[in-house]
């Protein structure tokens, strides 16, 4: 798919009657850059994960539409604001795996964000098929 396709394929799932909020023309006045696209994609995808579900990083792209984008996912999370109200902590590596390490503060507050939450951590993982988001 070109970049160009890609682009008008995420701009269609933002615009999507199941993500209604927040409206888009109040987040971005005048048109929206492609890069501005991606992030509200996911955001908006990551916003409703409900409390006590998961996702992998690489669920989380192809949901919002984003294709095979986990490492990006990824690294836009880490850049997300101190104190952001997103759901960060309930977005994982593939198959499960806690990827930030234990010790750090942001790995310390994932993990009791999620225990918080209900989801069970064993041997740093969460069973998926348990805790698992699947949307309809």
């Amino acid at each position: 798919m070109d970049q160009s396709s890609a682009n008008d394929n995420q701009y269609r799932f933002i615009q999507d009657k199941r993500v209604t909020d927040p409206d888009l023309t109040l987040l971005y006045p005048g048109e929206p850059s492609a890069a501005e696209m991606r992030r509200t994609a996911l955001y908006l995808t990551m916003a409703q994960i409900p409390e006590g579900k998961v996702v992998a990083y690489g669920q989380l792209a192809e949901l919002a539409g984003l294709g095979k984008a986990a490492r990006w996912v990824g690294r836009t999370l880490s850049q997300l604001p101190d104190g952001s109200s997103l759901p960060w902590h309930r977005v994982l590596g593939a198959g499960g795996r806690l990827s930030l390490p234990v010790g750090s503060v942001s790995g310390d507050e994932q993990r009791a964000r999620l225990r918080a939450e209900g989801v069970t951590i064993l041997n740093n993982r969460v069973d998926m098929q348990r805790h698992g988001w699947r949307p309809l």
